[in-house]
């Protein structure tokens, strides 16, 4: 009588145990897989959020006046340039309030903008404040591109402390402001300059990032004579679960000369 072909007890307890085994390793590295792409994911998207920050904040500091960035603490703060030119003749009595300038190539608006001729050799908050006399001037109430000389009109009369060597006028707008608080990195604008700096100032408030960790350092390396002013800034974002961080250090030379 022929024996009937099966499967004993041991050899089924035998297969259920491999697969158990190979389903374990699998559901592993599928799950080691996934990980590993979400992990990559969140350090494109770390990586990229600090580009966006970084050159934000380089292209506005590449366009601010050299002279007025200035730092405290967790705060940067300068002045954006809007238009440059050459003057032919500073203000002059009787009223003081005309200046006398080769046309713009695209005039400025005039809102809350005002005018500086060199600078150097006064402290950076005499730039926040038009101290008369003083190298920035009350607010311009006109610019008359068309005439011949072009001319800036001034709310008041000013005189100007100094004369620039190359004969260079910049119109200047309201201050802009970075600054940290706790994990978010806000930028302000629209607030009226004061001779000390305020961290924070008060003004409209816009997020540059909300994932900081550490703190934020900013660092200036004021304009000379001889070179450019260069600013140097570190932030480091950190992962939501707070297992990575990704630094960021950048360097900005502002070419602009007074």
């Amino acid at each position: 009588m022929n024996g009937r072909a099966g499967y004993t007890l041991i050899e089924l307890i035998m297969v259920i145990v491999l697969l158990s085994i190979v389903a374990t390793v699998s559901v592993r590295f599928v799950g080691l897989s996934t990980q590993g792409a979400l992990d990559t994911s969140a350090r494109q998207l770390r990586a990229l959020q600090s580009v966006v920050v970084s050159e934000q904040l380089t292209r506005e500091l590449r366009a601010a006046f050299p002279l007025s960035v200035r730092t405290s603490g967790a705060c940067i703060e300068w002045l954006p340039l809007e238009a440059g030119t050459n003057y032919l003749r500073r203000t002059r009595g009787p009223n003081f309030n005309e200046i006398e300038i080769a046309p713009f190539s695209q005039p400025p608006s005039t809102e809350n903008k005002r005018t500086v001729i060199y600078g150097y050799g006064t402290s950076t908050g005499d730039l926040y404040t038009a101290s008369d006399p003083g190298p920035v001037s009350s607010t311009i109430s006109a610019v008359d591109n068309n005439s011949t000389p072009a001319t800036i009109t001034l709310d008041s009369s000013h005189r100007f402390k100094g004369n620039s060597p190359a004969r260079r006028l910049f119109v200047v707008g309201e201050p802009v402001s970075v600054c940290q608080s706790d994990r978010y990195l806000y930028r302000y604008s629209d607030y009226t300059p004061t001779s000390t700096q305020a961290t924070p100032p008060a003004g409209t408030r816009e997020v540059l990032s909300a994932s900081l960790t550490g703190t934020v350092d900013f660092r200036v390396v004021p304009a000379t004579l001889q070179r450019a002013a260069v600013v140097q800034f570190t932030f480091a974002l950190e992962s939501l679960d707070g297992d990575e961080t990704t630094t960021v250090s950048q360097e900005v030379q502002i070419r602009n000369v007074p």
